[in-house]
């Protein structure tokens, strides 16, 4: 099942990549040769227009081949005869495709798991409010006397009270830092009275409850009740979710320019690095968790997918709008046969980096 799953998001990812190409030349008039899904031998094809699309035997990679891509051509429709900005549009189509196809992953996600509420899934039976009466069930509808809405009000609420005794908060966090656990151990389930009152005004059972309790800090320190909301979806939420989704996506973007930043200075090594070998052992891994993982997983290769294909490097899109911006400053001094072999030899050099990843990847997963 685990090979099942790494050839459908392969596939799906190729597809989305080099459909943005397809479509985007398409709409700009350029003419496509060729539409393939897939390396090696032919399995299935059909001819629609100028375009052959084949479906090919070895999963992994695709292409889009457009008239005039890596040679010169006399067709006006060819790649190589389209305005500057058109053709850096079509480029970027296929990694922004992916960005794309991340950010409805992870908004899917989102939804389905849904947002906290204002109701409680759960009390810490450690916490004041639990021995003073607050339950799993519980709708909280104010914190002294404000209103609470939605669960984000509980968040800026608590907030504000612990601002509030900024010299108490202060002193707890300074002694949880000196207590802290050393690196990668957990933090001690302690709780630690405060001394700050508050009043939770709750629905329970059709009726209004007033609970009086105090906070308490956590060993991190932290100003709490004690509850866990549980997990719903209110008005509007389906829209939010997308708004959610391309936070995320921003994220994880961050982070793996942070990553690709430190492979550039050494600070990283190429240990940090997996091929399709540790991509399928992954896949299995997070299989295990649930398909929400596997989709989880599917939108982070797709970001990668899309960020990786723009770096300046022959033979990526990125490479390819490196040679657009040189030609458009310094006319055709460039030609296409010149760009076509810079290209094949970065073409060269990723198979070679893509086979000692793929040693390394067995090495680690496979013969340890």
């Amino acid at each position: 099942m685990t090979i099942v799953y790494a050839i459908i998001i392969f596939c799906i990812l190729i597809f989305v990549h080099e459909t943005g190409h397809l479509i985007t030349a398409k709409l700009t008039r350029i003419q496509v040769n060729e539409f393939a899904l897939g390396m090696g031998p032919k399995i299935f094809g059909f001819r629609r227009g100028e375009t052959k699309y084949q479906l090919r035997a070895i999963p992994i990679g695709g292409f889009c081949a457009m008239e005039g891509e890596d040679e010169e051509s006399d067709n006006p429709r060819a790649f190589g005869n389209r305005p500057a900005r058109v053709r850096a549009l079509v480029l970027c189509a296929g990694s922004l495709m992916n960005v794309l196809l991340a950010i409805v992953l992870l908004s899917i996600i989102i939804f389905v798991v849904g947002e906290p509420i204002t109701r409680i899934a759960q009390v810490s039976d450690a916490s004041p409010a639990f021995s003073d009466g607050l339950r799993a069930g519980d709708r909280i509808t104010a914190i002294d006397g404000q209103p609470v809405k939605k669960y984000d009000d509980v968040l800026v609420i608590v907030s504000g009270i612990a601002a509030a005794h900024e010299e108490e908060t202060s002193a707890a966090l300074e002694n949880a830092k000196a207590n802290a656990p050393a690196e990668g151990e957990a933090l001690p389930d302690t709780v630690t009275d405060s001394g700050i009152p508050v009043t939770l005004t709750v629905e329970r059972a059709g009726g209004v409850q007033t609970i009086e309790t105090e906070f308490y800090y956590d060993a991190a320190g932290a100003l709490k009740i004690g509850i866990t909301p549980e997990l719903g979806r209110s008005a509007g939420y389906f829209f939010r979710s997308f708004g959610y989704g391309v936070q995320a996506t921003g994220n994880m973007a961050r982070l793996m320019y942070e990553v690709l930043g430190d492979l550039v200075t050494g600070q990283a090594g190429m240990d940090q690095l997996t091929g399709p070998v540790g991509i399928v052992k992954t896949v299995g891994e997070t299989a295990q968790y649930g398909f929400i993982y596997v989709v989880q997983l599917a939108a982070l290769i797709s970001l990668n997918l899309g960020i990786v294909n723009l770096l300046p490097f022959p033979a990526l899109d990125g490479g390819r709008l490196v040679f657009l911006v040189i030609r458009k400053v310094t006319g055709r001094k460039i030609t296409d046969a010149i760009e076509g072999r810079v290209h094949l030899v970065g073409i060269i050099c990723l198979f070679a980096l893509m086979a000692v990843i793929t040693l390394q990847d067995i090495n680690r997963f496979i013969l340890h």
